[in-house]
C-alpha cells in the first residue's frame, strides 16, 4: 500500500466519521478543554494578583512560572504519575490511567504558560489606567473584570494557545493515562500505537485531523492578533 492510498482511506475514514475514530477526537477535546479551564481560572487570578499587587517572593515567583513554561512534558507525567500512584500522596483517589489524571496533566502543562503571559498583559494594562483605577476607587474585583474585559483579545490567544501545547501533548498522557482503549486513548498517543502496529490509514487520519485542529487553532490566534494591533 502507498502513501496515496494510505491518503485516501484516512480521509475515507474522518468523512465517514467512523466511530472509533471520533471517539478518540472526542475524548481528546474533552481532556484538553477541561484541563484548560480548570487551570486557567485559577492561573488568571494569579497572574492578575502578580500584576497587581507587591509582595515578598514575587519576582523569583515570576522567574519560576517564566521558566516551568518549558518543562518536558514527560517531566510532568512523570510527577503526575508519583503523585497518583497506589504508593503516593493521592494514590487513595485512584486516578492513576483515567481521564482525569490525563487531564491533571495537562492542565499542569498549561498553567504557567496561562499566569506568564496573562502576567505580563496584566501588567501593561495595569500600568497604563492604574491611575484611573485609583481615582475612581474602583475594588479589586472590579478592577480584574475591566481588565479582562479590556484585554480579552489578547488573553482568549493566550488561552488558545495554552489549548494547542495541551492537544498535541503525548508524553504526559501516556504515562499516566496509559493509551487504554475506549477509555484513555487520545489522539497523539493513538498515532503512536497505530503507527507501530502498522494501521497507517487510522494514524494518518488522526494525524490529519490534528494537524487541521492546529491549524484552526493558530488561524484564530492569528486573526485575534491582527484585530488586536
Amino acid at each position: 500500500m502507498n502513501i496515496l492510498e494510505i491518503f485516501i482511506r484516512s480521509v475515507k475514514l474522518i468523512l465517514t466519521f467512523d466511530p472509533l475514530l471520533f471517539e478518540i477526537i472526542i475524548l481528546s477535546l474533552k481532556v484538553s478543554f477541561s484541563a484548560l479551564i480548570t487551570s486557567s481560572f485559577f492561573a488568571l487570578i494569579i497572574g492578575y494578583i502578580l500584576a497587581l499587587k507587591k509582595f515578598f517572593l514575587k519576582n523569583i515567583l515570576i522567574i519560576i512560572f517564566n521558566s516551568l513554561m518549558g518543562i518536558p512534558p514527560v517531566v510532568v507525567g512523570l510527577i503526575v504519575y508519583f503523585l497518583l500512584a497506589r504508593g503516593g500522596p493521592l494514590g487513595v483517589l485512584q486516578l492513576l490511567y483515567t481521564p482525569g489524571a490525563m487531564i491533571i496533566a495537562q492542565s499542569i502543562i498549561i498553567f504557567p504558560i496561562v499566569v506568564s503571559l496573562s502576567y505580563e498583559i496584566f501588567s501593561q494594562q495595569w500600568l497604563q489606567y492604574r491611575d484611573h483605577f485609583r481615582a475612581f476607587n474602583i475594588p479589586l474585583i472590579g478592577t480584574m473584570l475591566t481588565l479582562i474585559r479590556h484585554s480579552y483579545v489578547v488573553l482568549i490567544t493566550i488561552l488558545l494557545t495554552g489549548f494547542g501545547r495541551a492537544i498535541s501533548e503525548v508524553g504526559a498522557v501516556m504515562i499516566v493515562g496509559g493509551n487504554i482503549e475506549h477509555y484513555t486513548r487520545v489522539m497523539t498517543t493513538a498515532i503512536t500505537l497505530e503507527t507501530r502496529m502498522g494501521n497507517l490509514e487510522y494514524a494518518m487520519a488522526l494525524g490529519i485531523v490534528l494537524i487541521l485542529l492546529t491549524m484552526l487553532i493558530n488561524s484564530i490566534v492569528y486573526l485575534f492578533n491582527i484585530k488586536y494591533r
